[in-house]
């Protein structure tokens, strides 16, 4: 087998190094955070991670789900995706890498080999996600059409929620449309049959929630009013 470095269809000129200002990060937390860690990340190392959380959170920078809840290592296990969506269940068909998918690979292993007891999709404010899906929408364009063609296909799983509000007439609010996209995904999250057995078995529940970084406010979703309440 040719090794990696002489493959000259990705010479390693084409590589850097880490930045400093990276590698400073990590030296200030090894010096201020990892001796308060030490133990616990070594048990985790020893004995493996046994999360009661997981969480379906954005790429967007400005949301810490482990920050706002507080949590350490092995606490949760965060998957993060543009706009916290979760699209419904698809069968592997077997026809390749064309079935690769991140998120249900996550909630897979998430819910079946980590065996979570909680399972949070965790939504938030001004989400360029959610303004990207409603944009697209508004203007009539396919997710190929979209200014960036690979998110604007992801956002095509949001399509729904959009239709759904627009059909109401209404102006749309995108902090709503953000929420309403949460309630979506977790009746989406109904469809993978490991979740829907899990929850039919009481071995996992299902919860929604909405963070107004700007603010600190977090909202968790009702399922008996459909709404968001003040926490």
């Amino acid at each position: 087998m040719a090794n990696l470095s002489e493959n000259k269809r990705c010479p390693m000129t084409k590589f850097q190094h880490c930045p400093p200002s990276l590698i400073q990060r990590y030296y200030a937390w090894k010096q201020n955070s990892l001796p308060r860690q030490a133990a616990t990340l070594g048990r985790l190392a020893r004995d493996g991670q046994v999360p009661d959380f997981m969480v379906i959170s954005c790429c967007d920078s400005r949301i810490l789900p482990t920050d706002i809840f507080e949590a350490g290592a092995g606490d949760m296990f965060v998957h993060r995706n543009i706009a916290n969506f979760v699209p419904t269940y698809h069968a592997p068909s077997g026809d390749g890498s064309g079935d690769a998918h991140g998120t249900s690979a996550a909630l897979e292993y998430g819910v079946c080999a980590l065996k979570v007891a909680h399972l949070l999709v965790l939504g938030h404010a001004k989400c360029g996600g959610v303004q990207g899906c409603h944009d697209m929408c508004a203007a009539g364009q396919s997710g190929p059409e979209f200014e960036l063609p690979l998110v604007g296909a992801w956002l095509e799983n949001m399509r729904p929620v959009y239709n759904q509000m627009a059909a109401d007439g209404k102006n749309i609010d995108i902090d709503e449309m953000s929420r309403r996209s949460v309630v979506q995904s977790l009746h989406n999250l109904l469809s993978f049959p490991f979740i829907a057995d899990a929850v039919a078995g009481g071995t996992l529940s299902l919860h929604g929630a909405w963070n107004d970084f700007g603010s600190g406010t977090l909202l968790a979703y009702n399922p008996e009013t459909d709404g968001f309440d003040p926490v």
